[in-house]
């Protein structure tokens, strides 16, 4: 279809580009000045020499480079003086009619500013050029539909939009101007804006300054539309992520037991809910209540997984009545099989506490002792001779059982050594250690604090001594009785 804008000039022979793809063109770019030819007697050039274009009616395209040249002071100038140029635009032109994309190609280097011109005469050339260097495609809306060898005659019957919908498919990351003729802009236009094109354009309205203004238009919008969908997405797979982890994290099963729970979590990884630390609480129906907290070696997504998935098998194998050895046998066949790794491995610690509160066994593998506070005893851990290998390291390990007593009043807390390895403030860069870690609560537990608040004070001060956030994950949880 010919396009009905008036052509003020000779359209000048189209130049090919010296770039590789097929089908492309440079316009309106700065022009190279070549050597000055010198006239008779080595002097001045002739009038017609210095003005090429005056005696010859199709000069020469302009390419992109502009050389330094003796006799031109301008381009002599230091690069810091020199304005700099224009950002390059590549348009593709799906057009079929040669005489449109011509006009085109005049109206856009009429004021010698940069853009690149493709002309596709059909959807399967369009694929072709379509490249990922194209900034916006020029689309007639008069084009065939896909399929089609030349425009429906009925209308009614076939979608006017067909041709946009394939471009928008084929082109999702390109910005896309509609161009439609006067009768029908009113109506196709914002139609075709509404289906996913950044703007459209009047066939019988172009000009230079128009139709460039346009496609710098649509690249931005097409720029903005982008980033604003990303975000979106991101925020969207945040809110996810966030929803999932909160979901995954435990809640205790206590209903009838008279002990007090409470616990602090803080993953290491930068914007994370879960680290590779991971615990548990159940009462299971004899009475028992039974608690757990172990740790992932490493800080990365795949520990995080791995951690909660042995923490929803430690659930099930103890609400299936499995203890002691037994269950954490089964628990290290888990992590074997779950693993992305054969070096990966994990530390735990297992108690387990009679029915009527007095007692406990507790199982370590590889994991720091728990903290023990009684009324005028203060604080103290547990012992750990007994302490057998972490989960994944040995094939045939075994982890036994340590019988303790608690008594009718006590505090148990139970920890990730992510709250033992910062810094202890002393300004020699010691670890705090589970030594440093016991003192602390100690002096919290003599100033009255439990529950909660002397968990939040604990961890607010280790950070305090570690001049800093801790880099290792930290999980910490605290049974009382009495």
């Amino acid at each position: 279809m010919s396009m009905h804008i008036p052509r003020p000039r000779a359209v000048p022979p189209v130049e090919s580009d010296p770039a590789p793809d097929s089908g492309a063109w440079a316009y309106g770019a700065p022009a190279q000045e070549a050597p000055r030819p010198l006239g008779p007697a080595g002097g001045a050039p002739s009038a017609a020499s210095a003005n090429p274009s005056a005696d010859d009616p199709h000069p020469t395209a302009p390419n992109h480079e502009e050389h330094t040249s003796p006799d031109n002071p301008a381009s002599s100038a230091p690069a810091a003086e020199k304005a700099p140029a224009p950002a390059q635009l590549t348009l593709l032109l799906i057009e079929a009619d040669p005489g449109g994309s011509a006009v085109v190609t005049e109206l856009l280097g009429s004021d010698g500013r940069p853009v690149r011109v493709r002309t596709a005469r059909n959807l399967t050339e369009a694929e072709r050029l379509l490249t990922d260097d194209v900034n916006c495609i020029l689309l007639d809306l008069d084009l065939p539909a896909p399929g089609r060898t030349a425009p429906s005659q009925d209308g009614a019957a076939e979608d006017e939009l067909a041709v946009l919908k394939h471009v928008l498919r084929i082109a999702p990351r390109h910005a896309v101007l509609a161009l439609t003729s006067s009768g029908d802009a009113e109506r196709r236009g914002p139609e075709a804006v509404r289906v996913g094109a950044q703007d459209y354009l009047v066939r019988d309205e172009l000009d230079g300054r128009l139709l460039r203004r346009a496609i710098r238009y649509a690249v931005e919008r097409k720029r903005s539309d982008t980033a604003e969908r990303r975000l979106t997405e991101s925020r969207l797979r945040a809110q996810e992520n966030a929803r999932l982890e909160r979901g995954l994290l435990p809640t205790p099963i206590l209903d009838g037991s008279l002990l007090r729970f409470a616990a602090r979590y803080r993953p290491g990884r930068s914007r994370a809910l879960l680290g590779g630390d991971f615990y548990d609480t159940v009462r299971t129906p004899d009475g028992a209540v039974h608690v757990m907290i172990g740790d992932v070696a490493g800080h990365g997504p795949d520990e995080a997984a791995l951690g909660v998935e042995l923490r929803i098998a430690w659930r099930a194998l103890t609400l299936a009545g499995l203890s002691g050895d037994d269950l954490l046998a089964t628990l290290q066949k888990v992590l074997e099989h779950e693993r992305h790794s054969e070096e990966t491995f994990a530390t735990l610690c297992q108690v387990d506490i009679a029915p009527d509160g007095r007692s406990a066994g507790v199982c370590l593998a590889g994991h720091p002792p728990p903290l023990i506070a009684r009324p005028g005893e203060g604080a103290h851990l547990l012992p750990y001779e007994e302490n057998g290998p972490a989960l994944g390291l040995l094939t045939d390990a075994r982890w036994p059982r340590t019988e303790m007593w608690l008594g009718d009043a006590w505090s148990l807390m139970l920890y990730t050594d992510g709250l033992i390895e910062g810094r202890d403030g002393g300004g020699q860069g010691e670890r705090l250690g589970e030594d440093g870690m016991a003192d602390l609560v100690r002096h919290h537990l003599a100033a009255g604090l439990s529950g909660e608040i002397l968990l939040r004070e604990t961890l607010a001060e280790v950070r305090s001594l570690n001049g800093g956030e801790l880099t290792d994950d930290v999980a910490v949880l605290l049974l009382e009785r009495g």
